[in-house]
């Protein structure tokens, strides 16, 4: 009877003692959800909902710059630098030379009685001045008669274009301030005085005689090598909309429009077969471009990074985290080794094989399987890097040439109006591809060029400001 009772308590405890265990499991597994969950909060609270892929401008909160050791981390040059000061201004680089008269008296005695010191009477001191200013000018143009023909001929005001109260150099100067660099025109209106209503009319009609100028640019584009694509937020007049960029290394061709469909880039690419590759994020509006594609490796491997931050104490995740990561970075620095073509593919040879081989790996975390798909079902769009030393891993010369319109959209919050964003169109794609074409200052070579059409209206815009461009 005591052996059946101590048998029966024995079972009980057992059995207590196996719902303890379950529940302590049940606790941990609760607890690890729980932490994860809390882990994908924190993120999206400290880099919003897309991850690391979340732009600037949504982030809710940036994170404080971490204070480091004043010691470790001192600025200027290396210890026992030399350095090279401050070069002088001599009378052969002065743009400027002024004499300057002693006219205050003595700041000694207050006496005006002076002697000449003769030829060392003089001590040069080189400043560096910057001065804006509107001039406004009246050409007196003079007008005779043809012997000839007996009609009355002028001659021309240099450096404006026909019809034109501003000056080629003052229209290049506010084209290449606003469109280039992302100075907001209201400035320049206080900068030069000039009525901003004015400054808008004066762009426009530069659109207007510049506005067949991207459809050749498109043309140029789409013969390409190498292509890239990109797109941003725009608004017009209040309303969403999108900024696109269609670039290659020397040419930069802007969109505007209300959508983000893939209709927009098939209207740029064409329907026939292109040369070449199309290098662009893996968003699906460039499925159906008519060309080899290939996928940037900077988006993937931040989608590979973002895995690790939501899973921190995953060891399988960090393993291949740390793996595919590196050999990513990898692929997109090696064609800018300072090595010969030979050595290079050699490199790229080895390093998309352990890619391949990483990526068909076995894996037991869905959140591998998702990365590992993505090169197992797009093979064909991730490796022209390692076929063309040309051809990029990573989209990001798209991405800077697109900078400058993600800046002009925090100041200006985008276009009021649909001529504003088709001037914008126009004159940003003329003068970035202006930029990247020519070696001289772009200011400088835009002004050149509305000389030249002012000499001669009939003359062929495109051949003109592109004539030194180079593939």
């Amino acid at each position: 009877m005591c052996a059946k009772i101590v048998c029966s308590q024995c079972i009980k405890y057992y059995e207590s003692l196996d719902k303890a265990r379950d529940e302590i499991q049940r606790l941990r597994a609760e607890n690890k959800r729980l932490k994860e969950k809390l882990s994908i909060q924190e993120r999206k609270i400290s880099e919003g909902y897309f991850g690391s892929s979340t732009p600037s401008s949504k982030k809710p909160v940036k994170k404080n710059t971490v204070k480091k050791d004043k010691e470790k981390n001192r600025g200027g040059a290396v210890v026992g630098h030399k350095g090279n000061g401050r070069s002088p201004i001599t009378k052969q680089i002065a743009d400027r030379i002024e004499k300057i008269e002693l006219t205050s008296p003595c700041p000694h005695c207050g006496s005006f009685d002076f002697i000449d010191l003769g030829d060392i009477g003089e001590r040069e001191r080189g400043v560096v001045d910057f001065e804006i200013k509107v001039e406004k000018v009246i050409y007196e143009l003079e007008r005779k008669k043809c012997n000839g023909c007996k009609k009355i001929i002028q001659a021309k005001a240099p450096g404006v274009l026909p019809k034109n109260l501003y000056s080629n150099n003052f229209l290049a100067h506010i084209a290449t301030e606003h469109y280039l660099n992302g100075i907001p025109l209201g400035h320049l209106e206080r900068q030069t005085g000039i009525g901003y209503g004015a400054l808008i009319n004066a762009m426009h009609r530069l659109g207007d005689i510049l506005k067949d100028v991207p459809e050749k640019l498109i043309e140029y584009y789409r013969n390409a090598k190498v292509k890239h694509a990109d797109e941003t937020g725009w608004r017009r007049d209040g309303n969403n909309g999108y900024g696109w960029l269609f670039a290659t290394p020397n040419t930069c061709v802007y969109r505007f429009r209300d959508s983000r469909s893939g209709k927009i880039a098939q209207a740029v690419f064409g329907d026939k077969e292109l040369p070449g590759v199309l290098v662009v994020d893996r968003y699906a509006g460039y499925n159906k471009a008519p060309c080899d594609i290939q996928y940037c490796y900077a988006h993937i491997l931040r989608h590979i990074q973002d895995l690790e931050k939501e899973f921190p104490d995953n060891e399988e995740i960090k393993i291949f985290v740390e793996k595919s990561a590196t050999l990513l970075a990898e692929a997109m620095n090696l064609r800018s080794l300072p090595i010969d073509d030979k050595e290079f593919y050699k490199r790229a040879v080895s390093t998309k094989e352990e890619i391949i081989k990483t990526m068909n790996s076995e894996a037991n975390h869905a959140g591998i399987q998702n990365i590992q798909n993505i090169f197992r079902e797009k093979h064909d769009r991730l490796y022209h890097w390692a076929d063309d030393r040309d051809v990029p891993a990573d989209n990001n010369f798209a991405e800077r040439e697109l900078r400058g319109l993600v800046v002009a959209r925090k100041i200006s919050f985008g276009s009021h109006s649909d001529a504003g964003v088709l001037t914008r169109e126009i004159l940003m794609s003329v003068l970035k591809t202006l930029k990247l074409r020519t070696k001289t200052n772009t200011r400088i070579a835009f002004k050149e060029f509305l000389d030249k059409l002012a000499e001669n209206p009939k003359l062929d815009i495109y051949q003109t400001l592109f004539q030194k461009q180079t593939d």
